[in-house]
């Protein structure tokens, strides 16, 4: 165990959302104090909570917004147990000099399996079926149910899910087509298509796996549901908002849809005991499950264990790889010498007064790493230890300075 400037066993870490035991293993054996709750926080809540805590960890339903992490006095940094970040203010987060992570690869099997499934069901008319027999209604028919083999899958979106559908897609015999704003290497014989409308018009089976963003809002609404294929059919587990889900009604309701299968939407309920209600209930070959793409034990336990590692190695080491809101920066630990790490407002000459103050204390930079953006600065400093509190608080006192912590 590495020691920190910091003690350990007063560092304090607060988990949401039933966030899976591995993460609450690996902080407590990093001597940290960890307290885990099952459900999300109110704002108020959570305001009183993040102004005594150095760790938070959340999953989608707690909303960190600016005027909570203006509480957030003491926090170093914060992880989100989930792809997603649109609950995070991340800019808001950042002027503070508080990274945060997420976790990109620990569910995309699962979500990836899930669509599989789905498309199977709605080719086979499996919800319906099921549905009939559960109300003693036998209904055997062969009318507009069909093998997948054979048929075009389009995946807007292929990152990390997508491509990895890509794959489990044509393992099935399916042809894979894909939309992505940023050019991406096809897997195995996937397409790349240089339009929305091309995978809208050509694909029997559409799959969202998009983040939420400005552009990506109701990305798919009536004239998008319009261009898809007669009888086609939309699947939706990546955000809530880009489906204009009375469009979707719509399409449905006119039979120009021959079905789709939703784990995501716009408002989401805060806890299981809540009821829920959405316009696509009762219509016939529609798969509606409560945002599950992510929900098996595999996928929780990756997370769990991803999460943590990225969130230790930063409040160790100073590292900010894979953070989605910071410049990144990899460093390996220290033994011999002390590290600085000073997040500061990117305006020129900074890093040439800090350069100064350290030279005039006398001291010896032995090491120096710096990144930034459009808003900040990360400075890793690395000086001899007979001067480093010095130099940590002469940086710590200029006005460009956000946060300022020294390691050994």
């Amino acid at each position: 165990m590495s020691k920190t400037s910091f003690p350990k066993d007063q560092i304090k870490v607060l988990l949401l959302e039933n966030i899976h035991e591995r993460a609450r293993e690996l902080f407590s054996q990093e001597g940290f104090q960890v307290e885990a709750l099952s459900s999300a926080l109110g704002p108020e809540q959570l305001k009183e909570k993040i102004r005594d805590i150095h760790v938070l960890g959340i999953r989608s339903k707690t909303q960190v917004t600016a005027e909570v992490l203006a509480e957030a006095k003491k926090l170093l940094t914060l992880g989100c147990f989930c792809i997603g970040t649109n609950q995070v203010d991340l800019k808001a987060a950042k002027l503070r000099g508080i990274p945060v992570f997420n976790a990109p690869f620990g569910n995309t099997r699962s979500v990836a399996e899930l669509i599989i499934g789905e498309i199977i069901m709605l080719a086979r008319q499996l919800g319906s079926r099921s549905m009939e027999m559960h109300n003693k209604s036998w209904k055997k028919v062969s009318a507009n149910c069909y093998e997948v083999r054979g048929k075009t899958l389009g995946i807007i979106g292929y990152g990390n899910i997508g491509s990895q559908l890509s794959n489990l897609a044509e393992t099935i015999g399916m042809r894979v087509i894909f939309f992505d704003i940023i050019s991406k290497l096809p897997m195995g014989n996937a397409k790349g298509c240089s339009t929305l409308e091309e995978v809208l018009r050509t694909s029997d089976f559409i799959t969202l796996h998009v983040p939420s963003t400005p552009l990506t809002h109701k990305m798919i609404g009536a004239k998008e549901i319009a261009q898809m294929k007669k009888g086609a059919y939309l699947l939706n587990a990546s955000r809530g908002d880009v489906v204009d889900i009375a469009a979707l009604a719509d399409g449905l309701k006119k039979k120009h849809l021959g079905g789709a299968a939703i784990d995501v939407y716009p408002e989401e309920p805060e806890t299981n005991t809540d009821s829920y209600i959405t316009e696509l209930q009762g219509l016939p070959n529609v798969v509606l499950t409560p945002h599950i793409g992510g929900a098996t034990e595999e996928a929780q336990s990756n997370i769990g264990e991803e999460v943590p590692t990225t969130l230790i190695r930063f409040i160790n080491n100073g590292s900010t790889l894979k953070s989605v809101n910071f410049p990144e920066v990899d460093v390996v630990p220290i033994t011999e010498r002390h590290r600085i790490l000073n997040v500061h407002r990117n305006v020129p000459g900074v890093l040439r007064e800090i350069n100064r103050l350290v030279s005039d204390l006398g001291a010896n930079i032995e090491a120096q790493t710096l990144a930034t953006d459009s808003d900040i600065g990360y400075l890793i400093l690395e000086t001899d230890k007979a001067l480093s509190f010095e130099v940590k608080n002469a940086i710590e006192g200029l006005k460009e300075s956000i946060k300022t912590r020294i390691l050994y």
